[in-house]
């Protein structure tokens, strides 16, 4: 089970990135349903942990917008397991979607340390 908390009316975890020669990592990312992707990163964050460039796509945000992006690859430690997930380089905050939640159970007390969970369903 992922566990972490509501700050700001954003429900908050931790994703812990396995980076090689580096050890783990953890980002805190906020849980964005509106994201069908699995993780974002500012491209500033994707060049200091030295993720592996994949491929570039374009993306459809929230506001109806086209934007080209880089998409790079990392290993996670997701549940207890090593995962290996996309990650797209946009935005300042990272954001975890909705492919992390896929087959999950999502939980949150929305106020103000209130905990989220991410668990079996």
């Amino acid at each position: 089970m992922v566990r972490g908390m509501v700050h700001d009316l954003q429900a908050r975890v931790d994703v812990v990135f396995r980076i090689p020669e580096r050890g783990d990592i953890a980002v805190e990312c906020v849980v964005d349903t509106g994201f069908a992707g699995a993780l974002t990163l500012s491209p500033e964050a994707i060049r200091l942990l030295g993720l592996p460039f994949f491929q570039e796509i374009e993306a459809n945000l929230a506001n109806d917008a086209d934007v080209r992006t880089a998409v790079h690859i990392a290993t996670i430690l997701w549940e207890g397991h090593e995962m290996e997930v996309a990650v797209f380089a946009m935005g300042r905050r990272p954001l975890l979607g909705t492919a992390l939640l896929d087959g999950k159970r999502l939980c949150a007390d929305f106020t103000e340390a209130g905990e989220v969970t991410i668990g079996s369903t």
